[in-house]
């Protein structure tokens, strides 16, 4: 089966808000359900993986299509977000690890 039939099965048969899972760590499918009049779509949640290999946090960064894609990777270049991340991480305390749990269930990219 094809990687569009795969996400075209998944945007038919998954259940709405279902985050899946894919062979890039931290990187998910994610079932928007119909809302005002627009059909149910997927999209790609960005959600890095912690210590325990589970999302970092509840939602991730959705991303709903390619310049939304390109928006994002245009900010994230910034030099200056990279400085505030550094300027960040001098200031909060540091975070405990935990062991990586593995998932079996992957949509292979």
């Amino acid at each position: 089966m094809s990687s569009d039939e795969r996400l075209s099965q998944f945007l038919k048969e998954g259940k709405d808000w279902e985050r899946k899972p894919t062979s890039i760590a931290g990187v998910f499918l994610f079932k928007l359900p119909e809302y005002r009049g627009r059909p149910p779509t997927i999209a790609i949640e960005i959600n890095p993986l912690n210590s325990n290999g589970t999302p970092s946090k509840k939602r991730g960064i959705v991303i709903k299509s390619l310049d939304e894609l390109n928006s994002i990777l245009e900010l994230i270049g910034n030099s200056k977000v990279s400085q505030l991340a550094q300027s960040i991480d001098s200031v909060n305390p540091e975070r405990k690890t935990i062991v990586k749990n593995e998932s079996t269930d992957v949509f292979e990219i």
